[in-house]
């Protein structure tokens, strides 16, 4: 696992946006926040699904977080926009945003991928992750130290047979994360992506239903490189990614 001592409160009075918030790493990265002192945005398509992660904490005596509910499939550039903008004048500011959700489509030979497969994977994992990045970083900006934070996957730096769509979406993320990395080099925001390696959710059972679950890194095992980005140890990283474990 990346070896990282998570301090107490190490995210006190910052505003966090994490996407894919209501199952899986998304969920248990929103609670990891909001125990460490955050207030947490939580972003998803399934209402009853962030109702659930919002009443957790609640129940745990923590910081009241804000619900988005919003499908990356079907949301369009204004929509973004509205939010980035919802979340400035409600909070101020915007110190740190996870993105991520993704959407894995279906593993199979590349001359048989459906166009339509294609097409939904690169609008969750591509097109939607660039046109929420690109309404989010003024928002960002408005803080002394911002981290903007892509998912990747270890299929997004070497490809992989059958996993064509995820495995080509994951490589333009890495170069998503790379360019705005770059661009805002000298500036308050620092851009990083996340390689979570083969972990327990949902995602990776509808990926390798025979796996033995037993064996595999738990959400919460892979909590210590998120909370790090989140942190403000994290300042002096940029364009990196990096592996969970």
């Amino acid at each position: 696992m990346f070896e990282y001592s998570i301090k107490e409160n190490c995210l006190t009075n910052k505003t966090i946006l994490v996407t894919g918030a209501g199952a899986g790493i998304g969920k248990e990265a929103a609670i990891t926040y909001a125990k460490l002192g955050a207030t947490v945005i939580l972003l998803g398509k399934t209402v009853k699904k962030l109702e659930a992660v919002y009443d957790e904490i609640i129940a745990l005596g923590l910081a009241e977080p804000a619900i988005v509910p919003l499908d990356l499939k079907g949301a369009t550039k204004q929509n973004y926009i509205d939010m980035s903008s919802t979340i400035a004048s409600q909070f101020g500011k915007l110190d740190g945003a996870l993105l991520n959700a993704s959407t894995l489509g279906e593993l199979t030979p590349f001359t048989q991928i459906h166009e339509q497969v294609f097409s939904d994977v690169m609008q969750v994992n591509v097109n939607a992750q660039y046109l929420l990045a690109q309404a989010l970083i003024p928002t960002l900006l408005l803080t002394e130290k911002a981290s903007l934070v892509f998912t990747s996957s270890s299929v997004g730096s070497q490809g992989r047979a059958y996993w064509g769509p995820y495995s080509i979406s994951k490589f333009a993320t890495e170069g998503l994360m790379q360019v705005i990395a770059d661009e805002y080099e000298n500036s308050s925001l620092r851009t990083n992506a996340i390689n979570p390696g083969a972990t327990n959710t949902n995602m990776r059972a509808s990926a390798f239903p025979a796996e033995d679950k037993e064996k595999l890194a738990t959400t919460a095992d892979i909590m210590p490189l998120y909370v790090y980005l989140m942190s403000d140890d994290s300042l002096a990283v940029n364009g990196q990614t990096i592996k969970a474990q």
